[in-house]
């Protein structure tokens, strides 16, 4: 008997791929595998219901601590993508894993996603499968299905299939995002009411201010409370939501080469990655920040394309590892009209002296104010130096245009 394991979510791409991995690719047995990462506890409920119509083997794997920690990874690399917080990024290698521990405990011949032929995850998922010896299918890319085609192919099979929001939206939700595309949002220039929204209110005037605590570059406390980092995402997902903050519109460079717009909702992560960087820009030396940048870059990217367990990552993490050692303190936010900003920070390591910096003190140390003259006069000597050149050069060409000196010389 042959058996695949299918990334199972109970939607409408997943529940056709169910017979199609039977008759079209001859599998005996379909198992499903739901990943919990933080999705809506309905979700769950509609892929029970689902599987239990199908007469489906349905697993549901709890991941939400493994996500947790990896995304607590991203925020000490301030890791975002063109402007907007990894959410989906990060979680389908933590999904694939998962699946691919069911399937190889329930003895699977193959592994298979409900992905389109145009979307990241469909790479994301393969990255981690192909490491195995798995099979690895794809009905919906590998057979060109559209989503007409499979609501059709749904409505003639009796396929118990419910689509949420009225099937208006494709929303992908886990503990540290929320995005929402489709119908509409497909034109660029559509604006979207506030019924995309869900983790986030319609930004007001209300404030409030909270501290943040850091433990080697990791957040671990929220108002003096320690959390672990499910329940200190939860958290601040719903007090950043509150007041509004964590809302993105984004047109994203895809990996295909697509361009793709997609709505965003991340309010824990908002926050956090703002305060981190807060606290890094106290800590950290200005050659560390600025090296940092690049580090934190490719970090992201490779978060992005779902090869977090790439070997360029842990060389990365070296360094990363080294400056966070110092990134422990506390960060004030104040939420404000739709923000997260940093307002106050305090750390033993702080590589800042008020006193130094002061326009109330005379001297920084045993340094004087007039030792800086010497430094003022060659700041900028060399740039003098290739302007003056520069404004010679032009000059002579002035004169041998004019008819000058130098045409003369020309005619001898």
């Amino acid at each position: 008997m042959t058996r695949v394991a299918l990334a199972f979510s109970g939607g409408l791409d997943t529940t056709v791929c169910v017979p199609l991995l039977e008759e079209e690719y001859g599998y005996d047995e379909v198992v499903g595998v739901t990943v919990d990462v933080g999705q809506p506890e309905e979700e769950f409920e509609e892929a029970a219901e689902t599987a239990d119509a199908l007469g489906l083997d349905h697993y549901v794997v709890d991941a939400k601590a493994e996500f947790a920690d990896l995304c607590l990874e991203g925020v000490r690399a301030n890791a975002t993508y063109q402007g907007y917080p990894l959410g989906t990024a990060l979680a389908r290698p933590v999904i694939a894993e998962a699946i691919l521990g069911v399937a190889e405990d329930e003895g699977c011949d193959a592994l298979a996603h409900g992905c389109t032929g145009k979307g990241n995850d469909q790479l994301r998922f393969e990255a981690i499968w192909r490491d195995s010896d798995l099979e690895v299918c794809a009905p919906v890319r590998e057979l060109g299905l559209t989503r007409e085609w499979e609501q059709e192919y749904a409505a003639e099979r009796d396929l118990p299939v419910e689509g949420g929001s009225g099937g208006k939206w494709s929303i992908d939700t886990n503990i540290w995002s929320r995005s929402v595309e489709g119908a509409e949002l497909e034109d660029p220039s559509y604006v979207p009411g506030e019924e995309i929204y869900e983790w986030t209110e319609k930004p007001g005037g209300d404030t409030e201010e909270i501290e943040i605590t850091f433990e080697e570059g990791y957040p671990v406390a929220v108002d003096g409370e320690e959390y672990e980092p499910v329940e200190l995402i939860e958290q601040l997902n719903e007090r950043a939501g509150a007041y509004g903050v964590g809302r993105t519109d984004s047109m994203e460079d895809r990996m295909l080469g697509l361009k793709v717009r997609e709505n965003y909702e991340h309010p824990a992560a908002t926050t956090l990655l703002n305060a981190h960087e807060a606290l890094e820009a106290l800590v950290l030396t200005q050659e560390e920040r600025e090296f940092k940048q690049g580090i934190d870059q490719k970090w992201s990217k490779k978060g992005y394309e779902g090869l977090v367990d790439a070997p360029l990552v842990s060389a990365l993490e070296g360094f990363i590892d080294e400056t966070q050692t110092r990134v422990t303190g506390t960060v004030t936010i104040r939420f404000e009209g739709g923000r997260a900003r940093p307002v106050g920070r305090d750390s033993e390591y702080a590589a800042y002296s008020a006193e130094h910096a002061s326009f109330n003190t005379e001297a920084v140390g045993k340094i004087s104010q007039e030792d800086a003259t010497g430094v003022a006069k060659y700041h900028g000597f060399q740039r003098r130096l290739a302007n003056a050149a520069i404004e010679g050069q032009k000059d002579a060409v002035s004169v041998a245009t004019d008819g000058g000196e130098a045409d003369e010389a020309n005619e001898e």
